[in-house]
């Protein structure tokens, strides 16, 4: 079931949105070669809770770590290690925050130091098909249409979109519907209505679009790199709010 939001419901997701979107600016202050994304965690867990909230994804399902942070070929829900960074490596920092009962979802891929032109070409695409996929989202738009809107603009770039891993509503749940793939067709899929919450996360790869899913782990299936660049976002009667 799609749950419309009160008003007073995206009062509160406001906060939690700017919270995680907070959190991953604090994270970015730290990622260079030599740091580990444990220690990555540890800040994000640090920001969260100093700011009233708790991180959304500590022992959701069993996952262990505040954040998901997924370096090179791995695509999402990479554990947090005690393994240094590398010079030219990308790392995707996924996060969450819960405040009051609601939540933010979002994520952003960096680089550590000075990468190839390559991967910084995949981060920019990456981040550039979230706002290709919702710049003429409005109320009465479908989810086809954001879907479309990023396949079209990544695979225009010869990049692969992830299709196993998909966006979701968001709102007292972490993941709610509906869901909101990153390929498709215009026109198709459920309609979308004034204070729905979304999150959009385009999940793109260097190479082939298949993954390989073991439990947690999700990694490309040519250990090609992968980039990922998602927000929450509210559905107006005239476009859309970015929460996070």
């Amino acid at each position: 079931m799609i749950r419309i939001k009160s008003d007073k419901e995206i009062a509160i997701m406001r906060i939690a949105g700017e919270i995680t979107r907070n959190t991953l600016l604090e994270v970015e202050k730290y990622v260079k070669p030599g740091v580990t994304t444990k220690e990555l965690d540890k800040i994000a867990y640090d920001y969260i809770t100093s700011h009233k909230a708790k991180p959304s994804f500590l022992h959701y399902g069993g996952f262990p770590a505040t954040i998901c942070a997924s370096v090179n070929e791995v695509v999402v829900h990479g554990f947090p290690n005690d393994e240094p960074l590398k010079e030219g490596d990308i790392v995707s920092i996924d996060v969450g925050a819960c405040y009051e009962g609601y939540h933010g979802d979002s994520a952003r891929t960096f680089a550590v130091g000075k990468i190839s032109k390559e991967r910084q070409k995949l981060i920019d695409v990456t981040k550039q098909s979230f706002f290709e996929g919702i710049k003429n989202i409005k109320a009465g738009s479908r989810v086809g249409d954001i879907s479309s809107a990023v396949q079209n603009y990544v695979e225009k770039y010869g990049f692969g979109v992830v299709r196993d891993m998909v966006g979701h509503g968001v709102g007292r749940n972490l993941h709610e519907d509906p869901s909101v793939p990153n390929y498709g067709y215009a026109g198709l899929g459920p309609v979308l209505k004034k204070n729905m919450v979304i999150a959009v996360e385009p999940m793109v790869t260097e190479g082939d679009y298949e993954i390989n899913i073991d439990g947690w782990s999700v990694t490309t299936i040519d250990g090609s790199c992968s980039a990922h660049y998602e927000n929450t976002i509210l559905i107006t009667d005239t476009g859309v709010e970015i929460l996070t």
